[in-house]
């Protein structure tokens, strides 16, 4: 069993000491990490910065996730919607014959639904006069696709299994159906997920990372979600399928003084200092339409469309990761799949907790 560390506050929380050397079973990790206490000193600094509560809640916001996913089973439907999985797949294998950049934004469609409160379809309620969703934040905005592929799979598994599949399950199925229709690695899809009843445009707006975030600040938000440096490098490789609009990428290719110069100059010619926002590029041009690791490659020559990416290569803390996936793709199969896994396991709704959409784009 892989042993990893939780956020530690290393005994600055006194009334958490019941917890100090007792080891905790969570999502089939194991967390063993004694709390030590502090000195008067520093007990007294940390708490005038506010750190003592700010870290209690994060600490105990990533256990009370990590209990609820360990309430998702990949059988969770074997008895209830025994065809589940055989219709989703048959759905995306036409999507994405069809068109296999929509299964790259149905991948990113998981992300994003998953990084804005958790697993839980908020991401395709659409708005109504009382709640403005998440469908205009600036991250999604004429950006954000794959959501009719959603209400076709919906459609199709209210038909067979009514009232019994949650919207959130679908999305993370869909996803990884995309990844391995595409080329890349499958995986048993933990379920049990509920949608959420309500969305919200400032937790979209304050939760996505923008394509001109640093490394440090997306190792900042993934560590906020209980993910770290190896599930963000390794989900980074979703960008070895799919494009982004010359807005995304404009000042990276203008601006940056880490992009390889004559790819900055081939990307230039489709995106001018101004105008032609919403013209595509791919974000891996070696094979925009197979899931491999020639994205990481590109990082390596300099070659990345979005100022984030190349972050991940950069001389910061991902470039080891950058270069063993550039010639494991065994390796990166493997991480991919299992951060795929955890950030499924952000939040979700389970038990009685929100509700199973009978229509993925509004609450029952």
């Amino acid at each position: 069993m892989r042993r990893i560390e939780a956020v530690c506050l290393c005994a600055c929380v006194p009334t958490l000491h019941l917890l100090s050397l007792v080891p905790i079973n969570i999502a089939d990790r194991r967390i063993d990490r004694c709390l030590r206490p502090l000195s008067p000193t520093q007990y007294s600094t940390m708490v005038s910065k506010g750190f003592l509560f700010a870290a209690a809640a994060v600490f105990l916001s990533l256990l009370a996730s990590a209990a609820r996913a360990q309430q998702l089973s990949p059988s969770f439907y074997a008895t209830t919607c025994t065809n589940l999985e055989s219709i989703v797949s048959s759905v995306m294998s036409e999507v994405v014959g069809r068109d296999p950049r929509m299964g790259a934004s149905v991948i990113r469609l998981f992300f994003h639904d998953c990084f804005v409160n958790g697993c839980d379809a908020s991401v395709l309620l659409d708005d109504t006069p009382t709640m403005v969703g998440e469908k205009n934040a600036a991250g999604n905005m004429n950006s954000l696709r794959g959501y009719e592929v959603i209400d076709t799979i919906k459609t199709v598994v209210e038909v067979s299994c009514r009232a019994t599949v949650s919207c959130a399950d679908i999305i993370a199925l869909a996803a990884r159906d995309a990844v391995s229709l595409l080329g890349g690695p499958s995986w048993a899809v933990p379920m049990g997920r509920r949608d959420s009843r309500t969305a919200s445009m400032a937790a979209a707006n304050a939760n996505l990372p923008p394509a001109s975030d640093s490394i440090n600040s997306l190792v900042a938000k993934f560590a906020a979600k209980g993910l770290d440096l190896r599930d963000l490098t390794a989900l980074s490789g979703a960008h070895t399928v799919g494009a982004a609009k010359c807005s995304s990428f404009r000042p990276h290719v203008y601006n940056d003084a880490n992009v390889d110069p004559a790819f900055a100059m081939f990307r230039q010619r489709v995106c001018p200092k101004s105008g032609g926002d919403a013209t595509l590029a791919p974000l891996d041009p070696t094979s925009p339409n197979r899931f491999d690791v020639s994205f990481y490659r590109d990082l390596m020559a300099r070659r990345a469309l979005l100022h984030s990416d190349q972050e991940l290569y950069n001389n910061g803390p991902a470039d080891e990761l950058v270069r063993l996936y550039s010639y494991n793709g065994g390796a990166f199969n493997r991480d991919f799949a299992a951060a795929m896994v955890k950030l499924g396991n952000v939040s979700p709704l389970t038990g009685t907790a929100g509700e199973v959409r009978l229509n993925c784009r509004r609450a029952n």
